[in-house]
């Protein structure tokens, strides 16, 4: 039995209900006719953040409707470049650089294996973005794209589409596979995601509002990132609390880009797009990924056994605010002959850190151990009347129990 559990996702920060979008004009293509004016003092700091954030899904559309709103694209920040002149001459104005070109390379690598998917069900009809991860037809995409589906399409790069069964799904890591019949297909590089450092370039393909073959760049703005949704199993089940060791991005996604791929500037995939934190229901720059180490084990799983793993470690946990004034998980009970009384974990303990990560919620804690595999073995630093103790844990498979 599972019983990692804790209530669905909310922000308990405060954060504006209408940010700001600023559209800025083009960079200039050559030398200006006059010297630049000198530099315009500082803008004042913008106003924070103040209402309710929401957390949803980058799922699929559902309905015929969707409003789309039309900006200027803008291209990749240009770096500039200076010449230094001696002789008394003064130096020219930096020249705006073009867009990398590895923007173009990689975008042609990934487009063909990037598909866009058409779903029916009883609760109407929608759209999402699956990666080809086997030339034999497999592809990568998120429960909630799928859950509840009755027919499966897949639209490739090329125009070609073709029906798609489901092969399995995961509520829990929000992953699914679903199989065309289609052979000599262009399977996606999968890169790790365990070499991804914030401030990497990365891109997103997807099909965001049924738009296919959208490719949006940016960085990687933070890693794991603990991000809590709720999914079905199917229909009539109990909702599964998803809870996500994320990477965060601000290539935009939007809905429809769930299960689309995030790739690094080699062309490899590096996360399976799955969320966004907005205030809008649209994309404000708070995007989240599954860490492709996690999502390629998992749809393994998927394809060998149509189930897949989850690891735990037999407890129920909550949110305790320390005597610092800090957040921390604490235990609120123990599964009998599960791992955590087994290494001598007790309700009442407060977790600190797994494996030398502090983990500052029930969210950071369950997101962390489901980053893991049954049989792994984690050390779990704890608190307990004051006391700092230690403990190791062999973790275990959340469907045995």
């Amino acid at each position: 039995m599972d019983t990692e559990t804790r209530a669905p996702f909310s922000f308990d920060e405060s954060y504006d209900t209408s940010p700001t979008i600023d559209f800025g004009d083009p960079f200039p293509y050559g030398p200006p006719t006059a010297p630049p004016p000198p530099p315009a003092p500082p803008a004042p700091p913008r106003r924070r953040y103040a209402g309710v954030a929401a957390l949803a899904t980058a799922c699929a559309l559902v309905g015929s409707a969707a409003g789309v709103v039309a900006g200027r694209e803008l291209a990749p920040e240009p770096q500039a470049t200076t010449t230094t002149v001696t002789g008394g001459n003064a130096a020219p104005p930096p020249v705006a650089a073009a867009a990398p070109e590895s923007y173009v390379a990689v975008a042609a690598k990934v487009l063909p294996s990037v598909v866009s998917l058409g779903v029916a069900g009883n609760g109407g009809r929608g759209s999402g973005s699956g990666v080809v991860i086997g030339a034999d037809g497999y592809v990568l995409t998120n429960n909630h794209v799928v859950e509840g589906a009755q027919t499966v399409r897949a639209t490739f790069n090329d125009g070609t589409s073709a029906t798609a069964r489901i092969v399995g799904t995961d509520a829990a890591s929000d992953l699914a596979v679903v199989k065309v019949d289609k052979t000599g297909l262009t399977a996606a590089k999968i890169g790790s995601s365990a070499s991804v450092r914030v401030g990497d370039s990365v891109l997103a393909v997807g099909s965001p509002l049924g738009l296919s073959g959208t490719v949006t760049a940016g960085i990687v703005s933070a890693l794991n990132r603990p991000v809590n949704t709720t999914s079905q199993q199917g229909f009539g089940a109990p909702p599964v609390a998803t809870v996500i060791d994320a990477i965060q991005t601000d290539a935009a996604i939007n809905p429809g880009n769930s299960g689309g791929a995030l790739v690094d500037l080699a062309g490899q995939v590096i996360g399976i797009n799955t969320a966004i934190a907005s205030t809008t229901g649209g994309n404000v720059g708070v995007g989240f990924a599954i860490p492709i180490d996690q999502a390629k084990v998992i749809a393994d799983q998927l394809i060998k056994t149509g189930r897949a793993s989850r690891a735990q470690i037999g407890v129920s946990v909550g949110t305790a605010t320390t005597v610092d004034g800090d957040t921390r998980p604490v235990i609120q009970a123990v599964t009998p002959g599960g791992p955590a009384e087994t290494a001598g974990l007790r309700a009442g303990d407060i977790v600190l850190k797994i494996d030398g990560k502090i983990v500052a919620d029930a969210d950071a804690l369950i997101a962390t151990v489901r980053s893991h595999q049954p049989g792994d073995t984690v050390t779990i630093e704890y608190e307990r009347d004051g006391a700092k103790r230690t403990a190791t844990v062999r973790l275990s498979d959340a469907a045995a129990g």
